[in-house]
């Protein structure tokens, strides 16, 4: 990855920033005691290390237990799955992400004209998808789950609302739904690194495919009237 993890807090710190979205709960629920959110704590510690010394792909269940020296069950309880766990490392920066949106500065948080909001959103998304790439494709769930996830259905949500003030009377949740495709890991992937696309080039793809988006609609075509056969026989 080319941006490092950003730390995370100790179970027994405060949190300093209200949580939006909790991405990875395990059997506790997102209210843990004091020495489960430790242990929590701890466990990603570990798969932070374990990420930047040996890259997403090596991260295993079995290799998080092992470098924070409880056993491999413990891990699973936690985080479900190896995709939980890589999801509760994307949380710092899904919620810092989220605040920006939800409740940041214009033009990405509130104050700015819809259309202004969503440029600023997929530039933003870009870039943090592009900083933590890896990761992100690591951590796709299977297609039939992919559009359930908790992160996705805010970002959706997000974008479906901006359309809605936007363009009236739009389809905004097939819009939506197309606006959120470009933003997909798996083509950013594609596009960077298969095919050799820059970030910049990406962003005005965005703005382009924006501005398309958000244009007055069309009025609908009336439908033209048949016309009676003539009458071909003689009088």
């Amino acid at each position: 990855m080319s941006t490092p993890l950003q730390p995370f807090p100790k179970g027994s710190e405060p949190a300093t920033r209200p949580v939006l979205l909790e991405l990875a709960s395990g059997p506790e629920g997102p209210q843990l005691r004091a020495d489960a959110a430790r242990n929590r704590a701890r466990l990603l510690e570990a798969a932070t290390r374990l990420v930047e010394e040996r890259g997403v792909a090596n991260v295993t269940m079995e290799a998080v237990a092992a470098a924070a020296s409880v056993g491999k069950g413990t891990v699973f309880r936690r985080f479900g799955d190896r995709v939980g766990l890589l999801m509760a490392l994307l949380d710092h920066t899904e919620q810092q992400f989220q605040a920006a949106f939800l409740t940041g500065p214009p033009p990405l948080g509130p104050g700015a004209p819809p259309v202004d909001r969503l440029h600023a959103y997929g530039c933003t998304a870009l870039r943090q998808t592009r900083d933590r790439l890896d990761l992100y494709i690591a951590a796709e769930r299977e297609p039939t789950r992919r559009f359930s996830s908790a992160p996705y259905r805010v970002r959706f949500t997000h974008v479906a609302m901006l359309l809605r003030e936007a363009v009236p009377g739009a389809d905004t949740e097939l819009l939506a739904q197309t606006l959120m495709g470009y933003l997909e890991p798996a083509l950013i992937l594609h596009l960077t690194r298969q095919r050799g696309m820059t970030v910049e080039r990406l962003e005005s793809g965005w703005h382009e495919l924006v501005r398309r988006s958000t244009c007055a609609m069309p009025p609908p075509v009336e439908p033209v009237p048949e016309r009676p056969p003539e009458a071909t026989g003689r009088a």
